[in-house]
């Protein structure tokens, strides 16, 4: 009797098993990706922005992946990276994300260059749907006070932003019409860019406390910044790590931890860093240049 009762049992225990792993459901799916791009790119070059989204797609089967379009087209997109007030393009990119049904249980930021402050933004001033990490590859938090080279095909505008930046970054036609004068930071002029800069001053809590703005970026579950290591670029690179030249000069600089900015704690950096939410990677190569092996190593746990 006990026999056929144990046979019995043996012969259930593989289709308990089948019921068992069936009620468990799949596994949990990877947390969509938002991507914004660079100075001079657009949503879907396939040779940048396609390319990455490719190769996340690949890496990780399943995984939803908007890269952001700012305008109708990609021309449009590639212009307005130039033209558009920054503001007006997170509050843009803010109405795509909630508008967006695939990213209402969060999503995970990965901004190149310029699109790494930019995605900042949105998570300081739109924590709904949330932010859950934030890889900045190249991006700016301190802003820049140079533009040494430029990419690809845009020399000839960036020969122009040189010499509007010089005539007046700080001025108010300028500021809303000139994307790179928007997170332009002159160390010799610290003053006039607290008070003017439109955006990266306000981001970077220069005029007073946003408590809002802190909360939300101290939600992140990890802020990751990328440095490029022999960055030609950006000047002065360490702004990729959130530091930034000493005030008054434009020769030396200091590391974010040396910052105002940190000892303060206005964005809450601080208490970030001390939780192991912030993340510095260097990379050996000049701005954005990166191999595939590096991203699949350094860049995908963070999305899986």
């Amino acid at each position: 009797m006990w026999s056929a009762k144990m046979a019995a049992l043996r012969a259930a225990v593989p289709v308990l098993s089948l019921l068992l792993g069936l009620c468990s459901g799949p596994a949990a799916a990877a947390a969509p990706l938002v991507i914004w791009h660079g100075m001079g790119d657009s949503c879907c070059n396939p040779l940048s922005m396609g390319y990455v989204q490719k190769l996340v797609e690949k890496k990780i089967p399943g995984i939803y992946v908007l890269s952001l379009k700012i305008g109708s087209n990609l021309i449009e997109d590639m212009e307005n990276s130039f033209f558009m007030n920054v503001n007006d393009q997170v509050r843009e990119v803010c109405s795509q994300l909630a508008a967006d049904p695939h990213l209402k249980g969060g999503y995970n930021a990965m901004g190149f260059s310029q699109g790494g402050q930019f995605l900042r933004a949105v998570a300081q001033r739109c924590p709904s749907p949330p932010m859950l990490n934030l890889i900045s590859v190249g991006g700016q938090h301190q802003g820049v006070y140079g533009f040494p080279r430029c990419p690809g095909e845009s020399s000839h505008v960036c020969d122009w932003i040189r010499k509007t930046l010089d005539l007046g970054a700080y001025t108010k036609a300028v500021q809303e019409h000139l994307v790179q004068a928007e997170y332009w930071h002159d160390p010799l002029k610290e003053e006039d860019y607290r008070k003017n800069s439109i955006f990266l001053a306000d981001i970077n809590q220069e005029r007073g406390i946003n408590e809002t703005y802190k909360k939300n970026l101290m939600a992140l579950k990890k802020f990751v910044m990328v440095k490029f290591l022999n960055d030609t670029m950006v000047d002065p690179p360490v702004s990729e790590w959130f530091g930034f030249y000493k005030s008054g000069q434009a020769k030396e600089t200091v590391p974010l931890q040396e910052t105002s900015l940190y000892k303060e704690d206005r964005l809450g950096l601080q208490e970030m860093d001390k939780a192991g939410k912030l993340v510095f990677l260097g990379v050996k190569g000049d701005h954005l240049h990166f191999s595939e092996e590096w991203f699949d190593t350094t860049i995908l746990p963070f999305l899986q």
